[in-house]
Parts: C-alpha cells; structure tokens; sequence
C-alpha cells in the first residue's frame, strides 16, 4: 500500500472551521464536569494527602489555562506544527523508515499549514517551507527504501 504525505483526502475545504460561538464559560462548565466522573467523590474516596495532591494539581491546571490565555493561538498552533514536524523527521530518521507514521505526521502539519495559511502569522512562510523540506525528505527517503528493496 503506497503512502503520500499528500493525501486527496484533506483538502482545505474539509478542515473545520472555528467560530466564536463558545466562551469561557462553556468551555469552563465542559471541564468542570468533565473532572470527576459521576458516582465519584474526592472527599470521601482520598486521604488527605492524596486530597492536597488533588488541590496541587487542580491548581496548576488553573495555573497553566491562566498562562496560556497570555500567548497568542498563533504561537501555540505554531509550536505544535513544530512538533509535528519533528514526529515526522524522528520517523523518517529510523532504521527501518516508518513511511506510514511519517506520512501520518506529515499530513497533520499540511492540515495545518495549509489549512491556517497566513492566520499563523508571521511564521506562516517559514512553516510552508518546513512543509516542503519535509515533505522533499520523505519523497527521497521513500525512493531510496523502495530501490534497496
């Protein structure tokens, strides 16, 4: 089965579009009631240590949401398409090459370069470039796997 990090299968028109329907407050109630799951009770199942560890987390959770209402979206997306890309160089790097888990890898940075385009900001033009450069290593990579087999 080939694999193409270019897949007919994402095209731009298929990527979900935000709106700005949601706020805070949504977003607040969803996790709420999404951190104990029903029937459990921290009070009466932990010990108190285990209940102060509870706290601790919960804390730098708030700590961390609170952080990242200070960076821009743009930097954040565009962290994670760094990320991505080095996911697909570490597969690509192997020995054997992973081509499916690269390809894998590849295909999310596209969704996103492609799809967010300028709305990444500045580093728009360097994440199409890093797009290309890895998408020209995982072509080459593929050839040289397919002829030493």
């Amino acid at each position: 089965m080939g694999v193409s990090p270019t897949s007919p299968q994402l095209l731009v028109g298929r990527l979900a579009q935000v709106t700005d329907e949601t706020s805070d407050q949504n977003i607040d109630q969803d996790i709420d009631q999404n951190i104990e799951p029903e029937g459990f009770d921290a009070e009466k199942e932990l010990d108190p240590e285990q209940l102060d560890a509870l706290a601790e987390a919960e804390q730098a959770m708030a700590d961390a949401r609170s952080r990242l209402t200070d960076v821009p979206a743009e930097v954040v997306v565009t962290n994670h398409v760094m990320g991505l890309y080095e996911l697909a160089a570490i597969h690509l790097s192997a020995n054997p090459p992973d081509l499916a888990q690269s390809a894998l890898a590849i295909d999310a940075v596209a969704c996103l370069v492609d799809g967010l385009g300028d709305r990444l900001g500045e580093e728009a033009a360097t994440l199409q470039d890093a797009l290309n450069n890895i998408r020209l290593a995982f072509v080459q990579i593929k050839g040289q796997t397919e002829n030493s087999d």
